[in-house]
């Protein structure tokens, strides 16, 4: 078997920053392998003749983000030329044999698409060309990037049974959780000072709020009971702020960090995934729903495939369509905790975990290694 690669070049499309979700749990533990080196895409951040560098900040011993910074008001042909100049410079004096090539973003094949690495692999966490302002070029970079691949891996079931005739290996793997970092709040921990004012009945949500959260539900929920209380946790892109609800039971405390979840999350009643049902949902394998129920919450979703199969089926998600239906799911759940549920949940995530999630992972990446054959240059 071919000796594993020592680094790992990650392409993403995502913020280090951002919001902490797939990437940066598996990343992390990647870094126990790899040298890992997390590649954003570029800030136009600097002056028309300013000179374009790359930003590197270490993160742990061994991870590392990387942030073009480019010159404001280029054009999409001289962003691309000075990308694929920052990924030759930095790929100066190292072994290109020595890299796994990792993306998130098919389109950061329009600068990185020159090199042969030891190992590619494509972490489809979502269907990209569904989102809002995606690039159109994205389907045929896809096409592209799936040839290239060695394996493919899947953020959700949906999306592999969407994907799985357009590779030889490719494999799901849904959303995972951290056990302990979420189970912390199954006890009332301390309260956040722009949460702990909130009196009453809560239900809560964290994520993006953007094109796919139904902000129209939280509107007509919040309509219908007044005196219950809508924390709403995350940042605000890709919408206009201003066709989000403004009910007074309706709160917006903005970001939080990974770990300032669990304890906004320990004083809610009942955790919400409110999404709506269009494109950019079809495929989404939402994190939050093991992480909800690891944090023993009661959880009421709209019908998300992948929140539908398995959570659905199994009796561990309430699964609603409309207002009404919502009422009526909250008012079930807030009747109390029911322990044979809780031990169903428990079951459910036991087989479930990041670290199993990277395990299972790094041996599909170590038997792509050993199949690798190679070619003689006079081939």
């Amino acid at each position: 078997m071919k000796r594993v690669p020592e680094n790992l070049l990650v392409f993403s499309h995502l913020r280090w920053d951002f919001v902490f979700q797939r990437p940066q749990h598996l990343l992390t533990r990647f870094s126990s392998e790899f040298n890992v080196y997390f590649l954003e895409e570029p800030i136009y951040d600097i002056s028309e003749n300013g000179a374009s560098y790359l930003s590197i900040s270490k993160r742990s011993d061994k991870l590392w983000v990387l942030v073009p910074h480019l010159p404001q008001g280029i054009d999409k042909k001289e962003s691309i030329k000075i990308q694929k100049e920052t990924l030759k410079t930095f790929l100066a004096k190292k072994q290109l044999s020595d890299f796994i090539f990792w993306y998130y973003t098919p389109m950061a094949l329009e600068f990185s698409g020159d090199y042969n690495p030891d190992i590619t692999i494509y972490d489809c966490m979502d269907e990209l060309s569904a989102f809002k302002f995606a690039p159109p070029e994205i389907i045929h970079l896809e096409k592209e990037l799936l040839t290239r691949a060695d394996v493919v891996f899947t953020g959700g079931q949906s999306l592999y049974e969407a994907k799985k005739h357009q590779h030889q290996n490719i494999h799901p793997f849904p959303s995972s959780i951290d056990k302990s970092h979420f189970g912390k709040a199954r006890k009332m921990l301390k309260q956040p000072d722009d949460q702990k004012h909130i009196k009453g009945t809560k239900f809560g949500y964290y994520g993006v709020i953007d094109e796919r959260f139904d902000y129209k539900l939280i509107r007509d929920a919040a309509t219908l009971r007044p005196d219950w209380q809508f924390v709403l946790i995350g940042p605000v892109v890709k919408i206009d702020p201003e066709i989000l609800p403004k009910n007074k039971n309706i709160h917006y405390l903005g970001g939080k960090s990974y770990d300032e979840l669990p304890t906004y999350l320990s004083a809610w009643d009942v955790a919400l995934i409110p999404f709506l049902l269009n494109e950019s949902t079809r495929f989404i394998s939402p994190t939050k729903t093991p992480e909800y129920l690891s944090a023993g919450k009661p959880v009421i979703s709209t019908p998300i495939r992948d929140v539908v199969n398995p959570y659905g089926k199994k009796n561990l998600v309430s699964i609603v369509n409309d207002a009404e239906e919502f009422i009526g799911a909250a008012e079930v759940a807030l009747s109390g905790v029911k322990e044979e549920w809780l031990t169903n949940v428990d079951l459910f995530l036991s087989k479930r975990s990041w670290d199993q999630t990277a395990r299972d992972m790094m041996e599909l990446i170590r038997k792509a290694i050993g199949r690798k054959v190679s070619v003689p240059l006079s081939a």
